[in-house]
């Protein structure tokens, strides 16, 4: 039995994302003696331009039927130029063909809330600060997408 009174417990800063990424590794192996067993995958997807640089990119995962977009971003400058939605029905694409049958996402974006909308995204949950609370007016809303044969 662990003596529980001894574990220190601090903030530690992360910049390189090396602790992050251990935690989510470790989780990730806890997941995997779930029954079902998670079947838990990575997905990163980049856009480039034609000079090389990165202009977008989505960060995510597949597991247990499901994509997570976990971000999604693009460069100001190719904002409005479809990057996004081809950044999006690639990440599908690749989840269809991993056996996926939806996919689900959050963000406290209005304007990313219209753009997954546009998508096909709907709404099933929302987390609002309610009057007095900080930051005043701020919400995240969580989208899914089921996709269709």
């Amino acid at each position: 039995m662990s003596d529980c009174e001894s574990v220190a417990i601090a903030v530690e800063d992360d910049p390189a994302g090396t602790i992050a990424e251990e935690v989510e590794a470790k989780l990730l192996e806890a997941l995997r003696k779930n029954v079902p067993p998670s079947d838990g995958r990575p997905l990163t997807l980049l856009a480039r331009n034609a000079g090389g640089t990165m202009i977008g990119g989505l960060v995510g995962s597949t597991s247990y039927g499901w994509l997570l977009v976990k971000m999604l971003w693009v460069s100001e400058e190719w904002r409005g130029q479809g990057i996004g939605a081809r950044l999006m029905a690639e990440a599908e694409s690749i989840a269809r063909s991993r056996d996926c049958h939806g996919a689900w996402l959050d963000t406290s974006s209005a304007r990313a809330e219209r753009f997954y909308a546009r998508l096909g995204y709907e709404p099933f949950g929302v987390l609002a600060n309610k009057p007095g609370e900080s930051a005043q007016g701020h919400r995240r809303a969580f989208l899914a997408k089921r996709f269709t044969e």
